[in-house]
């Protein structure tokens, strides 16, 4: 079967590989879109660490239940509609130990630490399935990236009345946002990009700030009427973001971070965390979070489906990167259509 795999940076090729061995708690899944991630572009750029080549990438999956194992409950049926949970934890770090397998220390993520799905079809556990029968594979394709956003309101500690500030409105960002309105909660967003802050304007928010023209804190301050967002949300890893996250963090605000830090970190105001008794707490992956982010996908309150901003055909997943890799700043979310 076929499979397109990164050979080095910059470099895609179509390769033959065998079809997927299964074991008894194996499901086969007919993968028909997998959704391209910033891990994804950045693996193109080369600029992955931890990424070995060659590699076949693709994490955020929706696929149709081809065959499954003999020990495979009742409850998952051939011909279901299904995401996959992508994270392959070890289970005795002490993250595992915890429970906490979206921060496994050895963690192995399909298409990063692992070959991926984009490829014809994939053997997982029964366990990293999840179905729906009301969302098109096209939604489905999106729960990961909403689930990591849906898992930073849970760190955030989100719950109805919150004012959530949420820095960036990229697929991450969007996925907090919408999980904060779901929530209940009163969302600001801010970006640099006025093409995503329209975007954005359409999944609840109360009001959008352009990083651009417009000064954070102020904008904040006359939206809070002085107090400053319950939750704050940074979800881009750039220092100006980081820095913005504290000021506009209330007294006892809770700050949860996304974003991975590209550079070095000048200014950061440590006092701040102390005189206002702040919660500073990280978010990775997610965790326990995809059948209620199928669940806020299903009631269909939000439009979901505009966040898709391109489809390439399988065959040309080498010229979406590339066009990704020249305007970043054009694609919310790019999803490769496998049997186009």
């Amino acid at each position: 079967m076929k499979a397109m795999t990164f050979l080095e940076p910059g470099k895609m090729e179509l390769i033959d590989i065998s079809k997927p061995e299964m074991g008894p708690e194996d499901v086969l899944i007919d993968i028909r879109y997998v959704g391209l991630c910033g891990t994804d572009l950045n693996t193109y750029r080369g600029k992955m660490p931890f990424v070995s080549y060659p590699l076949i990438p693709g994490h955020e999956v929706s696929g149709v239940v081809q065959e499954k194992g003999a020990q495979v409950p009742d409850t998952v049926a051939e011909g279901d509609k299904v995401t996959i949970l992508p994270y392959f934890p070890c289970g005795d770090c002490p993250a595992c130990h915890k429970g906490r397998f979206n921060t496994c220390q050895r963690n192995q993520t399909l298409g990063v630490h692992r070959d991926g799905a984009l490829t014809s079809s994939i053997a997982v556990p029964w366990s990293k399935v999840f179905s729906s029968c009301e969302l098109h594979l096209t939604e489905l394709a999106l729960a990961e990236p909403m689930a990591v956003g849906y898992h930073a309101t849970n760190r955030g500690r989100v719950v109805p009345g919150d004012r959530v500030l949420v820095l960036g409105c990229g697929t991450i960002g969007m996925g907090a946002t919408s999980a904060a309105v779901f929530k209940g909660a009163t969302v600001m967003a801010v970006d640099v990009n006025e093409a995503k802050l329209e975007l954005v304007r359409k999944f609840g928010v109360e009001a959008t700030i352009n990083a651009a023209t417009d000064e954070i804190e102020e904008k904040v301050v006359d939206l809070t009427g002085g107090d400053g967002a319950d939750v704050v949300i940074e979800a881009v890893g750039h220092p100006d973001t980081i820095r913005w996250a504290v000021e506009a963090a209330s007294y006892t605000g809770r700050v949860v971070h996304i974003g991975y830090f590209k550079k070095e970190l000048p200014g950061y105001d440590i006092n701040q965390i102390v005189v206002k008794e702040l919660d500073v707490t990280g978010s990775r992956n997610a965790l326990n979070v995809f059948p209620e982010v199928i669940r806020m996908l299903e009631q269909g309150q939000l439009p979901f489906q505009e966040l898709i901003s391109a489809r390439y055909p399988f065959s040309q997943a080498p010229e979406a990167f590339k066009a990704w890799d020249a305007d970043p700043g054009k694609f919310t979310k790019i999803l490769i259509d496998m049997k186009a």
